[in-house]
């Protein structure tokens, strides 16, 4: 658990350290990501977005237990 945690952490390091580079990105803005704006209010579903993320992440991790 412990390997667990310092690795999260230091992904979630790494992540923010690279944020400026990685907003460039398309990522939340990918076509099928809905974004209401109304009345002064903004609704945001990034669906497109969470759902390529999702493939990724469950291909890295079956790579990682093959």
């Amino acid at each position: 658990m412990g390997r667990l945690l310092i690795g999260i952490g230091l992904l979630l390091l790494l992540l923010g350290t690279l944020w400026p580079w990685l907003s460039r990105l398309p990522f939340g803005r990918l076509p099928g990501d809905i974004h209401i704006h109304r009345n002064g209010m903004d609704v945001y579903f990034p669906l497109a977005t969470s759902i390529v993320i999702s493939i990724v992440i469950s291909l890295i991790l079956w790579l990682w237990r093959r």
